[in-house]
């Protein structure tokens, strides 16, 4: 018999809100709230929704918005963002948005950060304009928004109205060693974006550990582990559904990003080997498959990370299986 982990790692789920083939963003819109009410119903700790531009398949850029949105529509689950790309916003922007989810959903709203654009270069400038980014950028915005979510200070000349005094969580989100050393140094929690960049995976979750120094925040490391996830009743069906996933990916890799499609028989078959290879290692941290294989993958995971929590990535074209796709995954997690 299989021994589990003796600690499960909780779970939350990451939603880019696609845009289905056939259907509209308002339909997007919609399946993001009703999946994360089922998320919620499920116990899952977090939902949290990305930013990403000019992209046709993807209906989550006014992330802040949206974010609002689906904190309105649920109860008790925290919603936050996974993440707001800084380099496309004022931090004193960010700021207010945050501190005002903040002031309506108190003690619901996260505010996960990343440093890249989550877009191409020129939509990029057509947010930002002009700005020149450097290294020592993302860091300094950091620090700046850690000060204006907290409490102002005597003399302080800009003051974010709301968000001063909110202490929204700050999370930081990565794919390199970068993020990890900076979340360390400042004392944050780490979520790594392994749902479509594993590689490094190991090696910044091992460095964000090892330089971890305690902070206001937070008393010692807490790590996210983002895991694409398909489920069904058996191997056979899960496999059909994640052919998805798989055109989803193929079309990111090649640059031919559209809407999310159906589902298509023996689809991997179809394609050449490095087509093949390109999206097993894209997916190298997915789990596809019913309910012994789901449970098994994410023993797997959670023995090879000892992840404080497991986020889901879960890119079903109908909108109902993909809430059974949770809810398997839900069942399976529980050793």
């Amino acid at each position: 018999m299989t021994d589990f982990p003796p600690r499960l790692p909780r779970l939350s789920m990451l939603d880019l809100v696609a845009v289905r083939e056939g259907g509209t963003v308002r339909q997007a819109l919609d399946i993001a709230l009703d999946t994360a009410r089922k998320a919620e119903e499920l116990g899952f700790a977090r939902y949290w929704l990305a930013e990403h531009h000019n992209m046709p398949g993807i209906a989550s850029s006014a992330t802040a918005v949206l974010v609002g949105h689906i904190a309105g529509g649920t109860s008790t689950i925290r919603v936050g963002s996974g993440g707001i790309m800084l380099p496309n916003h004022a931090p004193l922007v960010v700021a207010e948005a945050f501190g005002t989810l903040a002031e309506l959903y108190p003690g619901r709203i996260d505010l996960g950060l990343g440093r890249a654009p989550g877009t191409d270069g020129p939509t990029m400038r057509a947010l930002r304009r002009d700005r020149v980014e450097s290294e020592e950028d993302f860091p300094r915005d950091v620090t700046e928004l850690q000060r204006l979510l907290g409490p102002a200070q005597d003399h302080q000349r800009i003051v974010a109205m709301p968000g001063a005094g909110t202490h929204v969580p700050i999370w930081l989100l990565g794919s390199s060693l970068f993020s990890a050393q900076l979340a360390a140094a400042k004392g944050l929690p780490y979520a790594f974006a392994s749902h479509f960049a594993p590689r490094m995976l190991h090696q910044a979750i091992a460095l964000y550990r090892q330089l971890f120094q305690p902070s206001a925040q937070l008393d010692k490391p807490y790590v996210i582990v983002g895991v694409p996830v398909i489920a069904a009743p058996t191997d056979a069906e899960a496999d059909f559904l994640a052919s998805s996933t798989y055109q989803r990916v193929l079309g990111i890799l090649t640059g031919q990003r559209g809407r999310l499609q159906p589902p298509v028989e023996h689809y991997m078959a179809s394609l050449s080997h490095q087509e093949k290879a390109a999206i097993q290692d894209f997916l190298a941290m997915g789990v596809v498959g019913g309910p012994e294989r789901m449970r098994a993958g994410l023993w797997s995971i959670a023995q090879a990370t000892q992840a404080d929590e497991l986020m889901l990535v879960s890119d079903v074209y109908d909108p109902a299986l993909r809430l059974r796709s949770l809810e398997i995954t839900a069942q399976a997690a529980i050793w």
